[in-house]
């Protein structure tokens, strides 16, 4: 008999498919950053929110660290005015990316947990 979460543990921490599985998170959060921006929309961290928390229970705590640390460069070179260049980031800016960091930092540990009371409850 399959459980409903088995795929949650599958990937280990520390595994090459954990950080795969994050990388793919982001590049897709980051292709729907681009689609949001081609409206006029300018979420920076919206997209990326839900690629941190997909991660984080995928790998656990070391692929959600690994995809929050690789998501800010990118929002920060891609999407932050001026585009496709590293600029000073204004204070609007640094309170996005602090709220952004805290956020998921919260969200790297809840799925931690998780992924903790899922194998406890698996033995």
């Amino acid at each position: 008999m399959r459980k409903g979460n088995d795929y949650i543990l599958k990937l280990r921490p520390w595994s090459l498919s954990t950080f795969a599985a994050a990388l793919l998170a982001v590049v897709f959060a980051t292709a729907m950053q681009e689609v949001f921006a081609t409206f006029g929309l300018q979420l920076y961290f919206a997209t990326f929110v839900p690629a941190i928390l997909i991660a984080g229970l995928l790998g656990g705590a070391p692929a959600g660290a690994f995809a929050t640390v690789i998501t800010v460069p990118i929002v920060w070179w891609m999407f932050m005015p001026p585009c496709f260049e590293f600029a000073w980031p204004t204070a609007a800016d640094y309170d996005s990316i602090s709220s952004f960091l805290l956020s998921s930092a919260l969200l790297v540990c809840f799925s931690q947990l998780y992924r903790e009371a899922l194998a406890i409850l698996r033995k």
